[in-house]
C-alpha cells in the first residue's frame, strides 16, 4: 500500500511511536500530555491511513502487530534526527566550514583585506571568503539576496537592513608623482583648471557624485574627463596621465607609492566618506554570520 506523507499527519507518527516505547496508551497519554481518548483517536486514524490495526489490547498494554514492529525503528530514526536539527549547538568558530560573502570596494580590498583575511585564518580555519565588489552587490540583488553576508560601504536604507556605523573615511586629491601641480600649494582656482578621474562603481551611483558635491560646495569647478568602475583603475590612469583623482586616504597611504601617485598639496574641501558595515535581518540572528561580522569589524579597525 502506497502512502503520500503529503496526506499524513506526521503527529501521529509520534503518538505510535510514544504507545510503542511505553506499550501503553495510559503512559503515552502522560507522556504527551493529552488525555488517553486523544491518543486512541489518533490511533484510530493511523490504522485507517495504514490499513492496519498497529496495536492490540492485551490486559492493560497493548501487542504492536508486525507491521508496526516494521514501522517502529524508521520512525524512532526520524524523530532523533529531526530533533537533532531543530536542536541549536553552540556555534564553534574553528569548525566552521560556511562560505561568507562580504561587498566591498576595491580599495577596501586591498588596504583591509588582508587583515580580514589573517583573521580568518586565525579564528575560522575552515570557512571560507567571497569578496565581490560593489557593482556585484547591486548585480546579486543587493543584499536582501541569499548570496552576500556582509557588505562595507555607505550606509543603505531598505527594509530589513541593519547599519553598524564603522568608522570615517578622508579622502585625499592625487595626481602622478611628477606632475606639476606638486610644485606647489594650488589655489582654488588652480584646482579649478586639473581635470579629473572619476570613480563610478555603480553605473549613477558615483562615489565622484559626493566628492563633487564637496567641490561645488567650496565653489571650486570639477571637470571629469574621465569616469573609472574602481580606485585601483582611478589611479593608474592617474599615474600615467596629467589627470588627477579623489581616492581614499588609506589607500593611498598604503598603496600609494607601488601605484605611482600622490598626494597633492592643495586648499581642497574636506570630504570625509562615513562607511558603515551593512546587513539584512535574514543573517541577523544567524550565530556564524555574527561571529563573522565581529571579525570583519575587528579586522578593519585594526588595519
Amino acid at each position: 500500500m502506497s502512502i503520500s506523507i503529503a496526506a499524513l499527519d506526521l503527529n501521529l507518527l509520534l503518538v505510535l511511536h510514544t504507545v510503542l516505547t511505553e506499550r501503553s496508551v495510559v503512559r503515552a497519554a502522560e507522556r504527551l500530555h493529552v488525555t488517553p481518548s486523544a491518543i486512541s483517536n489518533s490511533l484510530a486514524r493511523l490504522r485507517s491511513v495504514l490499513g492496519d490495526p498497529l496495536v492490540t489490547r492485551k490486559g492493560r498494554g497493548i501487542v504492536p502487530t508486525p507491521r508496526a514492529l516494521a514501522l517502529a525503528p524508521a520512525i524512532a530514526r526520524g524523530l532523533r534526527e529531526l530533533e537533532s536539527g531543530l536542536h541549536e549547538a553552540p556555534f564553534e568558530p574553528a569548525r566552521c566550514t560556511r562560505t561568507f560573502t562580504l561587498a566591498v570596494a576595491d580599495a577596501g580590498q586591498v588596504t583591509w583585506g588582508p587583515r580580514i583575511a589573517a583573521r580568518m585564518a586565525e579564528e575560522m580555519p575552515n570557512a571560507r571568503l567571497s569578496v565581490v565588489g560593489i557593482a556585484s552587490l547591486v548585480a546579486l540583488g543587493d543584499l536582501t539576496s541569499s548570496q552576500v553576508d556582509l557588505h562595507i560601504g555607505l550606509a543603505g536604507r531598505g527594509a530589513g537592513l541593519h547599519v553598524e556605523p564603522l568608522l570615517d573615511e578622508r579622502t585625499v586629491l592625487v595626481a602622478r608623482e611628477d606632475h606639476p601641480a606638486l610644485a606647489k600649494r594650488l589655489s582654488p582656482r588652480a584646482l579649478s583648471a586639473l581635470r579629473h578621474v572619476g570613480v563610478e562603481m555603480v553605473p549613477g551611483k558615483g562615489f565622484r557624485d559626493l566628492v563633487g558635491a564637496a567641490y561645488a560646495r567650496a565653489g571650486i569647478r570639477r571637470e571629469v574627463a574621465m569616469t573609472v568602475p574602481s580606485f585601483l583603475t582611478a589611479a593608474a590612469m592617474v599615474a600615467a596621465t596629467d589627470l588627477v583623482a579623489t581616492l581614499p586616504e588609506s589607500l593611498v597611504a598604503a598603496q600609494g607609492s607601488r601605484l605611482g601617485v600622490r598626494g597633492v598639496n592643495a586648499q581642497i574641501p574636506a570630504h570625509t566618506v562615513k562607511l558603515a558595515l551593512c546587513w539584512h535581518d535574514r543573517t541577523h540572528a544567524d550565530p556564524a554570520a555574527r561571529c563573522f561580522r565581529e571579525l570583519v569589524r575587528r579586522a578593519v579597525l585594526e588595519a
